[in-house]
């Protein structure tokens, strides 16, 4: 059996590359070669030159491993790949041409529309924890069976806490119990693009006709459509019509639908009818789990318990930072050769920490500026010009557009309603007093103290 399963292994390669792309196959995974399948445990064992190599191919491309053989081999329960290969052998295969291709049909996956999504962003790999216990219950929901108590499904939270796994993760629920179903997941931002090309080219009914045939919609970063009215019109006619067909929906931004300042009210009502489950940053025993996880899937690497309470310490905000942190250092000790000990996460991550600390909102801007002048929070927003109000509320939108990634319509929008031309003014009229006015600059800089502290 498994002389057999050797000689399918040009075919499974062949499909890996067509479906993950020649530069991402000849980078990882042309190095690969069979080693062994066995019958019984129905396990294939691949090799490739290091167990780095190995270790990323297990992570990254594991499930999409297992899909490619079992469609040519059913009897195959699982793929583990190994570091082992020579470097002489990994050069040989390197130095191969590239695959053949196969005419031999594919077996289709249970959906297609499977392989549009991530396979490692289920929800067997989402931790759960109070932080985010409400949001990941609710997205369940949304991919079983029977029809959502709650439809559509907000997910708001702060950038890289999960919401875009959980989007993945519903959509392969949903697909493996709809074999049928047409899943679209899209950010927002290629919604307003598509819709922007669909109207230049004259080919709105054809936009309009995919979008309502959804079963289930997934659109990711809502934020991006503020501001733009026209894409927000289109929006609210597919969310009305889709939520008219009884179709599921479920909607991501990095804030609540309350503060999306520049989305129409109609939108906004809509995407509030539903549920809006927020995900909180992760707390200590949550970001512990995830790289414990992550460790579990790399056996053969060994990471002193002192570095990931290092990591679990210092990168607080969002799991995306935590998880790049753990990546980058496990990526130099393997390159290096380097022990990888607290003395070398403090070394190698030093720029990372720095990076991670907490961001300024707009609103903490707010408040410092007013309680550093003595002033009410509401005169932020306010329209008196007096200059013990005015000058303050400058000195505000100046820091906002310098400690925030705020655009300028999006902070005009947080003072009152301004126009962004206003803010423009404020900023370049503060940056020139702080050359000229002494005193105007340390109060800036002792609001920029207080907002550090």
């Amino acid at each position: 059996m498994s002389g057999d399963a050797a000689t399918l292994w040009p075919r499974v390669a062949e499909g890996l590359r067509r479906d993950l792309g020649a530069r991402t196959f000849d980078h990882w995974l042309k190095p690969v070669r069979f080693a062994d399948f066995c019958s019984l445990s129905g396990v294939v064992t691949l090799e490739t030159a290091s167990r780095f190599s190995a270790n990323w191919i297990n992570e990254r491309f594991g499930d999409r491993l297992e899909l490619a053989w079992r469609q040519h081999l059913p009897a195959v329960r699982s793929v583990a790949v190994r570091g082992g290969a020579a470097a002489a052998d990994r050069a040989a295969i390197l130095a191969q041409p590239p695959l053949p291709a196969f005419e031999a049909p594919q077996v289709p996956a249970a959906n297609p529309a499977l392989l549009n999504f991530d396979p490692r962003l289920s929800f067997d790999r989402f931790v759960v924890a109070r932080s985010n216990i409400l949001a990941a219950n609710a997205a369940r929901r949304m991919a079983m069976a029977e029809a959502p108590q709650f439809n559509p499904l907000y997910l708001c939270s702060g950038t890289g806490q999960g919401k875009t796994h959980l989007l993945h993760a519903i959509a392969q629920a949903y697909a493996l119990i709809h074999p049928t179903a047409n899943i679209i997941l899209m950010s927002a931002e290629k919604f307003m693009l598509e819709f922007v090309g669909a109207m230049r080219g004259g080919d709105m009914m054809a936009f309009k006709a995919r979008l309502r045939a959804a079963d289930l919609l997934l659109l990711d970063d809502l934020q991006f459509v503020i501001g733009k009215n026209s894409t927000q019109e289109e929006l609210l006619h597919t969310i009305d019509d889709l939520m008219t067909a009884g179709k599921r929906l479920v909607v991501t931004a990095d804030r609540p639908p309350t503060m999306l300042d520049g989305v129409e009210a109609r939108l906004l009502s809509r995407l509030a009818g539903g549920l809006v489950a927020d995900i909180e940053a992760p707390e200590d025993d949550l970001r512990e789990r995830i790289i414990r996880q992550r460790l579990a899937a790399m056996p053969m690497v060994e990471v002193p318990d002192d570095v990931v309470a290092y990591l679990v310490k210092h990168f607080t905000r969002n799991i995306r930072e935590l998880e790049g942190a753990l990546n980058k250092l496990l990526a130099y000790a393997a390159l290096t050769g380097a022990r990888l000990d607290l003395a070398l996460a403090e070394d190698r991550l030093a720029e990372n920490v720095r990076s991670a600390r907490p961001r300024i909102t707009i609103d903490e801007i707010q408040r410092a500026v007013c309680a550093h002048y003595r002033l009410d929070k509401s005169e932020m927003a306010s329209k008196r010009r007096v200059r013990a109000i005015a000058r303050p509320r400058q000195v505000a939108m100046y820091l906002a557009k310098e400690l925030t990634p705020r655009s300028y319509p999006e902070i005009g929008r947080r003072f009152g309603g301004r126009d962004h031309s206003t803010v423009i003014h404020a900023v370049r009229t503060v940056e020139a007093l702080r050359v000229s006015d002494s005193e105007l600059d340390a109060e800036i800089a002792a609001i920029r103290r207080a907002l550090n502290s």
